[in-house]
């Protein structure tokens, strides 16, 4: 008999909840597991009234909260989906109209940290939609959800001990603080130990609320940022052209070449006009391989990727404020969309590599650098472009072999 995918689907979800509260009862009940904590988060300082208020609603694990972590997204985004998501005129143009609104706001924090206000509602923009969606889950009630569960439990626990302090401290109440199914709270969705490290009172009233205070939440991004590494006095990097022959070898975030090493190798503008030259290091990155754009990448876009791990993501920031004080579509996107990798997929390339006799380690689906150094390990062996980009027109012809 066929199983119907909705079915099959169906079924997977009942399997893994069941085999997840099969591996929370191997260790203690939630009950008692709770009890622990509260005792440990008194003996930190939180007082009963704090702890009474923040786990008033919570009684067992959240399911979703529990689905959300264990699933892989069906399939990987494309550079082209992921940026055709994010980018619109709208949201160019309600941008545009917020710099102008919060103008002065953005000055007085660009004096006393050093980054420039298109970036900040950028950031704003991709994390909660100017402040329009910022998560409807507890954070107490999912952080107490992911800190029981064992797989990431320290992490969770440390994130679920830091937001009592925040409620502690009188920040926000406990019935307030929502945020994402991970705990990732506010309009720039910060965690709550990122949040007790940089965020910062932009108002002045004595408390930090990056929930509804906008100086609250442009001051605590552009502290982060500015701690993390920022410079107030460069961009993020540009879109540019990449020379007939180019050595796919020295892309990548690991290669840094100054702009003057760059324009030496025949790298131009978008418009065709050189580099120029200067002592500011780049990286090429090429999101999307050889068939899509190249970007120059510098300083502050590694400066994005403490905030978020992703490279779309990071592009996406800088290319989104470009955007916002006049700057131009990107300009060579691939022709076609290029088609998503799923994790079945993954594997099968994966396992293909390995039987090239390239190393891309025990097939397990998931897109990291040991899958993409084995890529550009067999492109070299077989005289493709080297741009380590993990392509389905890869997989197809590695299945031809």
């Amino acid at each position: 008999m066929q199983i119907k995918p909705f079915v099959f689907r169906t079924l997977s979800l009942l399997v893994f909840l069941f085999s997840s509260s099969v591996s929370f009862a191997q260790d203690q009940t939630f009950e008692d597991w709770l009890m622990e904590l509260r005792a440990d988060a008194r003996s930190q300082g939180i007082s009963d009234e704090t702890l009474d208020a923040a786990f008033a609603t919570v009684e067992a694990p959240i399911p979703r909260v529990l689905e959300l972590d264990r699933s892989q997204p069906e399939f990987e985004q494309t550079f082209t989906g992921y940026m055709r998501n994010r980018m619109s005129q709208a949201r160019i143009e309600r941008g545009q109209a917020l710099l102008e609104e919060h103008r002065e706001l953005f000055q007085r924090i660009q004096n006393e940290y050093g980054v420039q206000p298109h970036y900040l509602v950028s950031f704003w923009a991709l994390e909660s939609n100017f402040g329009d969606f910022t998560g409807g889950f507890s954070v107490i009630n999912a952080l107490a959800t992911l800190a029981y569960d064992p797989r990431r439990n320290d992490m969770f626990r440390s994130e679920l001990i830091t937001a009592l302090r925040i409620i502690e401290e009188g920040h926000i109440s406990a019935e307030q603080m929502s945020g994402s199914w991970a705990g990732a709270m506010g309009q720039c969705q910060f965690m709550p130990t990122t949040f007790y490290r940089y965020a910062k009172d932009g108002d002045g009233d004595g408390r930090i609320d990056i929930w509804n205070s906008v100086p609250d939440v442009f001051a605590s991004a552009a502290n982060f940022l500015s701690q993390s590494g920022w410079r107030g006095d460069e961009r993020w990097g540009r879109e540019v052209i990449l020379p007939e022959g180019f050595d796919f070898t020295l892309t990548g975030t690991g290669v840094r070449k100054t702009v003057t090493e760059w324009n030496s190798l025949g790298i131009t503008r978008v418009n065709k006009s050189p580099l120029g030259n200067a002592d500011l290091e780049g990286s090429i990155v090429l999101p999307a391989g050889s068939n899509g754009p190249a970007f120059l990448a510098y300083n502050n876009f590694r400066t994005t990727m403490v905030w978020n791990r992703s490279t779309y993501y990071a592009i996406s920031v800088g290319h989104l404020a470009d955007r916002f004080v006049g700057g131009g579509p990107i300009m060579y996107m691939p022709e076609n969309e290029e088609r998503p990798m799923s994790r079945e997929l993954v594997t099968e390339l994966q396992t293909l590599l390995n039987a090239q006799g390239v190393d891309a380690g025990e097939p397990d689906g998931i897109l990291g650098s040991r899958t993409r150094a084995a890529v550009r390990a067999y492109q070299e062996q077989a005289n493709l472009p080297t741009d380590g980009y993990p392509s389905f027109e890869l997989l197809e012809q590695l299945r031809e072999l």
